[in-house]
């Protein structure tokens, strides 16, 4: 059972979406990706989402570009938690990430930085692990790493 569901609104997203797919891989999380428009295709959307929460999906990770509704659109379909990555298809990703961010009262949607795949995969793994004790320590170990790296290059800069 896959319990992150990757949804892109195009096939030529894969290569910025990839990140997730390989964080979530790194944490030991079951995932399923799929393509599908919000704007092509938006009965399948809705079954799409419909089936994911049957299987006990927990959460969705909604990346789209230019006028980017898909996050906000699978928001509008679950109560699940909705992470939107926006990706840089035109004007820098810019217009992706205001149509993303800019969702109306009682449809939030959780948003990383443009291009940002590994980021939405953290946060899709930090709200798992709210249930998970393996899952939170791995999370713990992951940012002492992150601590040590950064102390590293300080050391390196700081002490000739």
């Amino acid at each position: 059972m896959a319990s992150v569901l990757i949804v892109m609104g195009s096939g030529s997203d894969l290569p910025k979406v990839e990140p997730a797919a390989k964080t979530l891989d790194n944490f030991g999380i079951a995932y399923r990706m799929a393509v599908c428009s919000a704007h092509r295709d938006p009965e399948r959307l809705r079954e799409l989402v419909r089936e994911f929460e049957q299987e006990g999906g927990q959460v969705i990770i909604a990346a789209a570009g230019m006028a980017a509704h898909l996050p906000g659109v699978v928001a509008s379909l679950t109560i699940l938690p909705v992470i939107g990555l926006p990706i840089s298809a035109t004007l820098m990703g810019l217009d992706a990430l205001l149509a993303i961010v800019q969702m109306p009262p009682g449809i939030p949607v959780a948003t990383v930085g443009i291009d940002q795949a590994r980021n939405a995969a953290l946060l899709a793994c930090q709200i798992l692990a709210r249930t998970d004790s393996a899952l939170r320590e791995q999370l713990a170990h992951y940012k002492e790493e992150l601590r040590e790296k950064n102390r590293a290059q300080h050391r390196e800069i700081a002490e000739p």
